[in-house]
Parts: C-alpha cells; sequence; structure tokens
C-alpha cells in the first residue's frame, strides 16, 4: 500500500501528523504534509485520511 498526499491540495493544517504522527510529518519548510518512508503502514493511516479537511490523502 502507497499512501500518497496531493501536495497542492494539502494546506498544511498538520491534521494527519497530529492524527498519526507515525506516518505523517511536516516536510522541511513546515508548509506540507509528507509521508514518513519508515512506518507508512500505521494502523493510524486510515484515521488520518479521514481527518484531511482537502481530501489530500489516499492510498493506492
Amino acid at each position: 500500500m502507497a499512501i500518497v498526499i496531493d501536495d497542492d491540495a494539502c494546506m498544511g493544517c498538520e491534521a494527519c501528523v497530529e492524527t498519526c504522527p507515525d506516518a505523517f510529518e511536516m516536510n522541511g519548510d513546515g508548509d506540507k504534509a509528507i509521508v514518513k518512508e519508515t512506518d507508512a503502514e500505521a494502523d493510524c493511516v486510515d484515521e488520518a485520511i479521514d481527518a484531511c479537511p482537502a481530501e489530500a490523502i489516499t492510498k493506492s
């Protein structure tokens, strides 16, 4: 399973990072979320997808 964040849609609200810090973090500029390569299979990913107000996170 790959987790994809639509960079154009991401608002940088940090909802995914707060909901699932094992799988998401903010980029170096702190303005967009990125998927951590270490634990993209975390149990909280679906919850983070639901929490995203921009609907920018998908699984493929």
